[in-house]
């Protein structure tokens, strides 16, 4: 069955759709922020620039907005009464205009390996899903940036549900502060969310202006104080938005190209077709290059007999060459009705061995959290019973024996 490739517009203005209670919205720098709840705002989706804009309107002083950045994002509040260098009388007047409203906590789910999932419910029941994973010191948070995806790469379970819409700042960003406030609960082991990379639901670079405005939150000192190199974009390449990205926040790239040529990388990556490999790794160079140390990561999910063999690695070898690359090689991991095996360990070692003796800097993912679904690919954004899921699995697994 052939795959449509959709018709890509990068906007620079977008209209966010989080909490929409009216049709009336307002504007600020970079975005459109919608209107909640009797006409209020909701100031997670509000970056400094935005929150500025918003005290502004209402003649206070410029610097009440990094106050509120810092209580709503590093100190995590969610009731403007704690904001208690702000005036009595000031919190009313804002609690007029504006609210604080997080995602709906749907379910929370913690494997062996002390990976943690969350589905979280967004305005009109749409679901998501965010997932933390602890390494040491290291927590990262892998967020999602839309409702499902558009661009049906045949090796990924969201791609399966198709694609709803785009999230806003406040839904995107809203995922972040939630992960904060839940790891940091009484009687627990506080858990610091070190590392942000949008490798969840969706193409971040489709949902290019409420993304940036997330990701300016996330830099912010008075926001949480994440230093670019620390929050990854992933992309399967979409490439007219590397320029604003790079401008706007020159954060960390990654792209999925899971392939060593443009034939099969256009089975596997549909965006293929219209971004071919070659215009694609042009588009990293550039990314990268006012910063001799920056690298781009390039994400290879290795999958059984498809693009695992050695012929494989040594054209991806030659094709990596004289691009500033590290490669992540990534175990498939399965989900229920998946056209694809993983690669057994033996496979993905020689592959790795290939590149690495090439010159690359190569390293293999290891896989967390797949008992509870949260694994790379593995995200659908529903509640589904695990048992089910398991089920179906099981027997496509059979199937392929």
């Amino acid at each position: 069955m052939p795959v449509t490739v959709p018709t890509l517009q990068i906007p620079l203005l977008t209209k966010s759709s989080s909490f929409l209670a009216t049709s009336k919205s307002v504007r600020a720098p970079g975005n459109v922020i919608s209107i909640v709840s009797i006409n209020r705002i909701n100031l997670l989706g509000l970056n400094l620039k935005g929150l500025e804009t918003f005290f502004a309107d209402m003649g206070e002083k410029r610097f009440r907005a990094a106050q509120v950045l810092q209580w709503l994002h590093h100190f995590g509040v969610d009731d403007l009464n704690a904001m208690t260098n702000i005036s009595k009388s000031l919190r009313a007047t804002i609690a007029e205009q504006a609210m604080i409203a997080g995602p709906e906590v749907v379910s929370d789910h913690t494997a062996s390996d002390g990976t943690r999932k969350w589905v979280l419910r967004m305005a009109g029941g749409s679901d998501i899903e965010t997932v933390f994973i602890p390494d040491g010191n290291r927590g990262t948070l892998c967020i999602s940036s839309q409702v499902g995806c558009q661009l049906n790469c045949t090796f990924c379970s969201t791609a399966r549900q198709g694609f709803n819409r785009n999230l806003s700042t406040a839904e995107i960003i809203g995922q972040v502060w939630t992960a904060r406030r839940l790891l940091d609960q009484p009687d627990t082991r506080p858990q610091a969310v070190t590392n942000v990379v949008f490798m969840g639901m969706g193409e971040p670079l489709l949902n290019l202006s409420a993304v940036t405005d997330a990701i300016d939150i996330m830099l912010d000192d008075h926001g949480y104080g994440l230093s670019r190199r620390r929050v990854t974009v992933s992309t399967a390449g979409v490439i007219p938005a590397f320029a604003a990205l790079r401008e706007r926040v020159p954060v960390s790239l990654a792209v999925s190209l899971h392939a060593p040529t443009d034939e099969l990388r256009n089975q596997l990556v549909p965006l293929n077709r219209k971004y071919p490999i070659a215009q694609l790794l042009a588009a990293c160079k550039t990314y990268v290059a006012e910063e001799s140390r920056q690298k781009v990561t390039f994400e290879y999910a290795m999958l059984r007999g498809i693009n695992d063999q050695p012929s494989h690695a040594r054209t991806l070898a030659k094709l990596l060459q004289k691009v500033p690359a590290k490669i992540n090689l990534i175990p498939f991991n399965p989900f229920p009705d998946a056209p694809y095996q993983r690669s057994d360990d033996e496979t993905i070692l020689r592959f790795q061995q290939i590149l690495i003796t090439a010159g690359l800097i190569t390293t293999i993912r290891r896989t967390r959290g797949d008992d509870i679904d949260a694994a790379c690919g593995q995200l659908v954004g529903k509640v589904v019973p695990r048992q089910r899921r398991h089920n179906s699995l099981e027997l496509r697994q059979g199937v392929h024996a």
